[in-house]
């Protein structure tokens, strides 16, 4: 890493990369200890995924170094303010076309027509043909949309909804503007495709940030920074290949957790000098589980506080809910509440207090959600330094484990004991969180 512009209270971010991430990547800042980034976000998934030129499934952030920041350190970002600029997007399902890329759709992409690597291409038109190569005029996407939608929103309600073939063909007739793509930003839009089976159907806006995190110290494509989409590249046959043990080397950016939004503290762990903050991948709202493989993706804004945690030593991602988010058994209990433990604890002739304690979710991925869910348990026991039965038990009567992304990154929610959460640093966010 190589930073020499002195350090700011606020650094404004609205340059991205071609979907790398990794410590090869320039950061810009360093942003003060406790400073603010803002951050001008750009879609990911489909945006990327139909521009050949690039090489991940995202575009995100470059990234921000933090002054202080160590590896070993944890960074703490709390997620002061989210904002969806995109007028419309579209989305769907998707189908990789194997003869666009060389293993990896989201990767490696290969014009069908004349084997050009990564080839540069322009628009022709609108639908699933309309990206085609500069060099042969071939279309050169790597991915169809078998069943997809094109969606509009009304920030000022909250509210969205999906157009019929006269709206996304009106959303598709200036697709920057209407995706407000920001200046910097290199993707085609997705509303090119001018997708409409999925006709007004209403929903709400919830907006999250699905790609949010410190650099890994290996470089990877920005959407492979997780457990699951990682394994595709172990042993890959292109440029961006890796070993098992090299993929240890991420930080699970890419999460795709609906509860990492504003009002949330999000610590990461910093694997690079200057921990490397990045975002990206905005989505409008998503379910649990990402069941479809892709959501509303959009451009936005964000505004981020970061601080280091000296020493924290976290392999992977923790999460403060917001306390609407938390899974019910892991809300703290009320004064009520815990006067009735106490009480029932007294009847059964048990003197010591009730423990205290406070929620903390550990995120965990893998090639599946077993392994997923077996990855933060162990980050969990290694952490709190508690065996994976004592955090399986106390997960289950005091947390839960919810999905983020199918197939492979879940959130591992339990009640801590405060002394452990003090040893380790982390009472204080967690005291301010949930007001403990």
């Amino acid at each position: 890493m190589t930073v020499v512009n002195p350090v700011s209270d606020r650094v404004e971010i609205a340059r991205y990369t071609r979907g790398q991430v990794g410590p090869s990547q320039p950061m810009v800042g360093p942003v003060a200890d406790g400073g603010v980034i803002v951050a001008e976000t750009a879609p990911g998934c489909w945006g990327p995924m139909i521009t050949p030129s690039f090489r991940g499934g995202h575009e995100c952030t470059a990234p921000v170094a933090v002054e202080g920041a160590e590896v070993g350190d944890g960074l703490v970002i709390r997620i002061e303010q989210i904002e969806v600029t995109s007028l419309a997007t579209a989305s769907g399902t998707d189908g990789a076309i194997p003869t666009a890329c060389k293993g990896d759709p989201y990767v490696a992409h290969l014009c069908p027509g004349c084997g050009t690597p990564w080839p540069e291409t322009h628009v022709e038109g609108t639908g699933q043909q309309a990206i085609r190569c500069n060099a042969c005029g071939t279309p050169a996407g790597s991915f169809s949309m078998p069943h997809g939608y094109t969606m509009a929103f009304d920030q000022a309600t909250g509210i969205a909804v999906t157009l019929d073939r006269a709206g996304a063909d009106r959303a598709a007739e200036d697709p920057r503007g209407n995706s407000a793509l920001p200046a910097n930003a290199e993707q085609y839009s997705i509303l090119t495709f001018a997708p409409a089976d999925l006709v007004l159907v209403a929903t709400r806006m919830r907006p999250f940030l699905g790609n949010i995190g410190t650099t890994p110290a290996v470089d990877m494509p920005d959407s492979h920074n997780a457990g699951d989409f990682g394994q595709f590249l172990v042993g890959a046959p292109h440029a961006y290949g890796l070993t098992a043990e090299d993929l240890e080397q991420r930080t699970d950016g890419h999460m795709d957790i609906d509860a990492v939004r504003a009002g949330a503290i999000l610590i990461c762990p910093v694997k690079v000098p200057g921990g490397g903050v990045y975002l990206g991948d905005m989505h409008a709202m998503q379910g649990d589980g990402e069941i479809a493989g892709h959501t509303a993706d959009v451009s936005g804004r964000a505004t981020l506080r970061v601080s280091v945690l000296k020493g924290l030593g976290n392999a992977g991602p923790l999460l403060l809910m917001r306390p609407d988010d938390l899974p019910p058994l892991a809300r703290p209990l009320s004064a009520e509440e815990r006067a009735a433990a106490e009480a029932l604890a007294s009847r059964w002739g048990v003197v010591a207090g009730v423990e205290a304690s406070g929620p903390l979710s550990f995120v965990g991925s893998g090639p599946n959600l077993n392994a997923a869910t077996d990855n933060g348990l162990q980050r969990a026991a290694d952490l709190l330094g508690m065996s994976v039965d004592e955090v399986k038990n106390r997960a289950t009567i005091t947390g839960g484990i919810e999905i983020g992304r199918h197939p492979g990154v879940v959130s591992v929610t339990l009640l801590v004991p405060m002394a452990k959460l003090d040893a380790l640093g982390l009472g204080h966010l967690v005291r301010e969180q949930y007001g403990l």
